[in-house]
Formats: C-alpha cells, structure tokens, sequence
C-alpha cells in the first residue's frame, strides 16, 4: 500500500520516517502519493580515458576510476548526451523498519532525457543517508542541472510486517550512512571476493 499525502506528513511530522536537514521543505514538496527531494551539489564521473572496460571480476577498474566535482552555488552541471553520472540527493531519510521506498525520477526531467536511476529505484527499510541518483541523459541535447532543484520523488509503501534484518542490521549493508554518491562498492560482495 503506497502512502497518501496525509500518511506522508503524519511519518515525517511523528519521527517516524525521518527527512535532515529541513523538514519544513520536504512537507511543502509532498504530492498526493510522492515527496520530492533536490539535487545535491556533488557528483562523480568516471574517468573514460583511464581504464577500457569495468569489470566486476577486477574492482580496481572501477574503485578509484571517478571524478568528484562539487558545484558552486548558483552554478549548473551540464550532463551531456549519452553521459553517466552519479548525483545525490540534499535531503537524508531515515527509512523506518515497516516501510520501503520507491525512487523515481520527475516527468519533467525525463521530458527532456533526464534519468536519475538506472536500476538503484528501491531503498530498503532501516536505510538511513543520502540517495545517489545515477544520472543519464537519453537526450541529443546537454541538459543543465541545478543543484537545490527538484531532482526525484519517493514512493513509501507500507511493509506486511517489519523487516526482520532490516539495511541498518544487515552485515554488509555497503551503503547505510552515506552521504556522498557513492561509487559501486560490487567488489564487496560474496561472489566477488577473493
């Protein structure tokens, strides 16, 4: 069951589901199904010329392989066409043990070509940190970003029951805390470890 308007307010406003740094902003950009979070001023790039392919199998063709560039405020980030990229959201949300959340980008910026997940459109209950967007550009033209501007919407749909092991108690929860896009951390799991 995906939460209303009213459901949304009633988890931010009651702890329940928890939205740093400014509440006040996150309760004027909620919809009758969705709340959206801004774009962050951070994102990384991978460094094409350094490495031919990235492979699982060989993490150090990926850890390390990514710019960090932070912009100014006021500034845009130019995504050009056919360009990857991670961004991250401003807000941190704290998902309580009964709900999921469903990331998904803003038709506004999928009219123009823009992305923001390419398969990371699910945040699992007990997570806490920023999101990382993985932003592409579908279209021909660049398309300026801002940061602070409305980048994504989340869903939260109630669980049956409370997780057992939820993100925050899983051993190996590569992401929990984060506050930056995070890079792939794919080396870390079990099947690619030596």
């Amino acid at each position: 069951m995906i939460l209303s308007d009213r459901d949304i307010k009633k988890a931010i406003l009651s702890g329940h589901v928890k939205v740093e740094p400014d509440v006040d902003l996150a309760l004027r950009h909620i919809h009758a199904s969705s709340m959206d979070l801004h774009l962050g001023n951070t994102f990384k790039l991978y460094e094409h010329s350094r490495f031919a392919v990235l492979d699982p199998k060989k993490p150090e063709s990926f850890i390390g392989n990514m710019r960090t560039i932070t912009v100014a405020e006021g500034e845009s980030f130019i995504v050009q066409p056919g360009e990857f990229i991670l961004g991250v959201t401003q807000e941190k949300i704290t998902v309580p043990d009964d709900l999921v959340v469903r990331v998904e980008g803003r038709s506004s910026l999928g009219r123009l070509g823009i992305i923001v997940h390419s398969t990371a459109g699910f945040v699992d209950p007990g997570f806490s940190g920023t999101i990382t967007l993985e932003i592409s550009n579908l279209n021909r033209l660049p398309v300026a970003l801002y940061p602070g501007m409305r980048v994504c919407q989340l869903a939260f749909e109630m669980m049956s029951s409370k997780a057992d092991t939820p993100y925050s108690r899983k051993p190996g929860s590569k992401y929990q805390g984060q506050m930056m896009p995070e890079e792939s951390r794919l080396s870390l799991d079990a099947e690619f470890q030596r």
